[in-house]
């Protein structure tokens, strides 16, 4: 049991959901007895709105997660969380260590699931880790050379990009995509009409409505017994989650996601804040999926509610609504589809130079917003849900 009369918060995870949520506590909480560590695998803060162009060779700024939390007096922990103790309140790290904690924010995201498919894990490539999506990277130019092929399995946003990026910078590789639904599905019809005329340009093949079966080392099968040759596949469908939770007994859904109330704290556990991917997110008009957009605003909400609670205050349930789907087509073209509050689409949209200036502006706020903290309070919540939210979650 802590003693000490300091406030001890621990935030597992800082992807984008984990290091906002850390550099807003450090804020709200300054005049707070309060202690915060952050735990993370990797010093490095990944850019996972970016790993489609890492995975086409292009070189990332190098942001350095203690370096974007100098001056927060935050502890920076490098290390891997093995084990929860909920009675004792403690986390067990994969180096021996051991961190109490009063309040903890889990954070630990998702990855690309490639355990649905037959030889996926084994012959598939994904973008989960920006090493790895080095790696693939370095595999292009003599695919090129040889005008081999890239086939990128999930037509969902990450699937759109990576192979938009891979078709424009290498253009001598033939580029497939297999989606079961068509691409940009979530999009309106003229948006969608938009992103299909830039992968024409790019001569990006497209296969929808199949269904990969199995993928073997220079092919993937699709549920209709054809063979497409492939000398690189990326694998970017499908989710899964850390089994962290479930295995440290808190409440979590089928899925892994830990199960939350209006303010999002476990339903099992109060003093446990579940955020981003890793937590199951309710608002009246349906369940949050996994986003950047949606990630960060769970994040500095989250931040709120436990400098609210250290004071003695009740928070206020979260109120969220979607605003946009941001989609870069290579490095000069993007789409960017505005939406309701339940992420259907709305009338708007933008295309072109200014979708390509407005979807680098939205990868990029992530890191500065966390390094400007510490200064001023850089907004990250573009809708609060107007009329759709208004009732209590």
């Amino acid at each position: 049991m802590n003693t000490d009369t300091t406030h001890e918060i621990v935030v597992l995870g800082a992807g984008y959901a984990g290091l906002i949520a850390t550099a807003r506590l450090a804020r709200y909480t300054r005049k707070s007895d309060t202690r915060i560590t952050v735990v993370n695998p990797s010093s490095r803060f990944t850019e996972r709105l970016r790993m489609h162009q890492v995975a086409a060779g292009q070189e990332l700024t190098d942001f350095r997660i203690p370096d974007l939390l100098t001056g927060t007096g935050v502890e920076f922990r490098q290390g891997v969380a093995t084990a929860i103790d909920t009675t004792g309140r403690q986390v067990c790290l994969d180096d021996g260590a051991v961190l109490h904690y009063d309040t903890l924010v889990y954070a630990l995201g998702s990855t690309t699931d490639t355990g649905i498919v037959p030889g996926a894990a084994d012959h598939a490539w994904t973008l989960n880790d920006p090493r790895a999506a080095h790696h693939f990277s370095e595999r292009l130019p003599e695919i090129a050379a040889a005008g081999g092929t890239v086939t990128v399995c999930g037509g969902g946003l990450t699937g759109i990009e990576a192979a938009a990026e891979i078709a424009e910078a290498y253009p001598a590789l033939t580029v497939t995509m297999v989606s079961a639904a068509e691409l940009g599905a979530m999009m309106g019809d003229k948006a969608r009409v938009h992103l299909n005329r830039a992968l024409d340009r790019l001569g990006v093949v497209r296969r929808v409505g199949v269904k990969v079966d199995k993928v073997l080392p220079d092919a993937v099968r699709l549920d209709t017994g054809e063979l497409v040759g492939s000398d690189l596949t990326l694998w970017t469908t499908g989710v899964r989650v850390s089994p962290l939770a479930t295995e440290s007994g808190i409440a979590t859904n089928a899925q892994g996601l830990i199960i939350t109330d209006p303010t999002l704290r476990s339903v099992s556990h109060p003093e446990i804040h579940a955020i981003g991917d890793a937590a199951l997110v309710r608002q009246p008009w349906g369940q949050l999926h996994g986003t950047c957009q949606s990630g960060v605003v769970t994040a500095d909400y989250t931040a709120t509610v436990i400098a609210r609670l250290l004071r003695g205050q009740a928070p206020k349930p979260l109120r969220f609504g979607y605003f946009h789907q941001p989609v870069s087509l290579g490095r000069k073209d993007a789409v960017v589809q505005f939406t309701r509050a339940d992420d259907t689409p709305a009338r708007w949209y933008l295309t072109g130079k200014a979708a390509v200036i407005y979807k680098e502006q939205v990868s990029g706020t992530p890191p500065v917003a966390a390094k400007m903290s510490r200064y001023v309070k850089l907004p990250v919540q573009l809708s609060k849900g107007g009329r759709a939210t208004r009732k209590v979650a």
